[in-house]
């Protein structure tokens, strides 16, 4: 099961909205056929070691992260594949979520002899999956919130400067959460004071590719970000999420960009964040990465939309009133009633320490 997690992680960034997915056919103590998820409308991961065992596969084991699935979508089901090609025995990981499947794919191979053992390494698939998994349940994406503040927890001198908070390997891990990531979020203060480029320059040249760079989202209730910004120049697509009061000359300068603008109001200047989020689930947006500012992502906090944090610790002492913090927002009145992070993971980039958990109660 270790190897076939070690391919479903190949997958990821490359197969949203479908699951990442590993598997590996072993026939007499040998692996004789391996495979994991292809882009949307190519083989599954048990296509994949089905077709390079051929024959081998008839009386083996086959160990995948995810539950055969049983019904048909852009590719017919892996269970009767594998039940056609005589494998005597599958053990995966978790049972899909996906209603379509859920149990199903297990009873259909159990019907047909095959013995089915799951849970193997349940924990290790889900969190490979953890925004699959969100998005087949809820129909909303998996929301990231990524910062990287100093010790003292700023984000940004009172100038405004933040280049360099974290050191070079911090940084290219960022670009691994873009490439894995459907969306990048940010807010329009964060465009207009480090006018960022919001794409994934990592992992085999995605970043040059168009159909593959993580779609950017920039949330900007008043319109303020400038049509010169270099988002509008990089790979990929922009998405301008509005308010109500932004003006048609506005509007026209950002599709002269080829920006696609949505209009999603709760107040003249702000943006509904919860209609956002089900807009970007409509379109199959399974995961999206918040990479700031502040007040973006407090808001979410203070909305209860986030369901993990990635954050970046820099041994360096900032200072200053005026200095911006990572998260703002209406915050809590009391210590006591503080979001808290679970299954908290700690790791270490060159000199940057990163603190990563999940949202209590997700």
């Amino acid at each position: 099961m270790e190897q076939a997690l070690s391919l479903a992680r190949l997958a990821l960034g490359q197969v949203s909205p479908n699951p990442a997915v590993g598997a590996v056919l072993v026939k007499d103590g040998e692996v004789v056929g391996q495979g994991y998820t292809q882009p949307p409308g190519s083989w599954h991961a048990e296509i994949g070691a089905l077709n390079q065992a051929g024959e081998n596969a008839r009386g083996g084991v086959m160990y995948v992260t995810l539950e055969p699935c049983c019904h048909y979508g852009r590719t017919p089901p892996c269970s009767k594949a594998i039940i056609a090609a005589g494998v005597a025995e599958v053990h995966f990981a978790m049972i899909d979520p996906n209603p379509k499947v859920a149990g199903k794919g297990k009873a259909e191979l159990e019907s047909a002899g095959i013995r089915t053992y799951a849970g193997e390494r349940e924990k290790e698939a889900s969190e490979l999956n953890e925004a699959y998994i969100k998005y087949i349940t809820t129909g909303t994406p998996f929301v990231t919130a990524k910062f990287a503040m100093s010790l003292d927890g700023k984000i940004a001198t009172g100038s405004g400067d933040s280049k360099w908070v974290t050191g070079e390997e911090a940084r290219k891990y960022v670009h691994h959460l873009r490439y894995t990531a459907d969306a990048i979020m940010a807010g329009a203060n964060t465009i207009l004071a480090d006018d960022p480029q919001l794409t994934s320059r990592c992992c085999g040249g995605r970043g040059g590719s168009v159909r593959k760079q993580p779609l950017r989202v920039i949330v900007d209730g008043k319109g303020r970000t400038p049509p010169t910004a270099r988002i509008f120049s990089q790979p990929g697509k922009t998405l301008l999420a509005l308010g109500g009061s932004v003006k048609p000359g506005t509007k026209a300068a950002f599709t002269r960009v080829g920006a696609e603008i949505v209009e999603l109001a709760t107040g003249e200047d702000q943006v509904d964040l919860k209609g956002l989020l089900k807009l970007l689930g409509q379109r199959e947006i399974t995961s999206v990465l918040v990479e700031g500012g502040g007040i973006l992502l407090g808001c979410l906090f203070d909305e209860g939309l986030v369901d993990k944090v990635v954050a970046f610790i820099a041994p360096i002492i900032i200072g200053g009133k005026e200095a911006k913090t990572a998260v703002a927002g209406k915050g809590v009145d009391k210590v006591a009633d503080s979001i808290r992070l679970e299954r908290v993971k700690m790791d270490k980039f060159g000199e940057d320490m990163m603190i990563s958990g999940y949202v209590g109660g997700r």
